[in-house]
């Protein structure tokens, strides 16, 4: 299973925020900025905060994508 943070970059866009603008409001660092940008695991704490700042749920900042396993092919 992948992450996508798809849904956050579209979110930003519909705020009219830029992503340094929501790193500075949030207080997450650079490095979990590069993770997003990156569908690369962040923290709960992370993900908090940012729902936080844009007053949103989890849901409306990411997906998890189903990925076909061994198994299922």
């Amino acid at each position: 299973m992948a992450i996508s943070y798809n849904k956050l970059w579209k979110l930003l866009i519909d705020k009219d925020m830029k992503r340094k603008e929501l790193k500075d409001l949030s207080g997450v660092s650079q490095n979990v900025m590069s993770k997003l940008s990156k569908n690369q695991a962040v923290s709960m704490d992370s993900m908090e905060k940012i729902c936080e700042v844009l007053r949103c749920d989890i849901g409306d900042v990411m997906e998890f994508i189903h990925t076909p396993t061994n198994v299922e092919k």
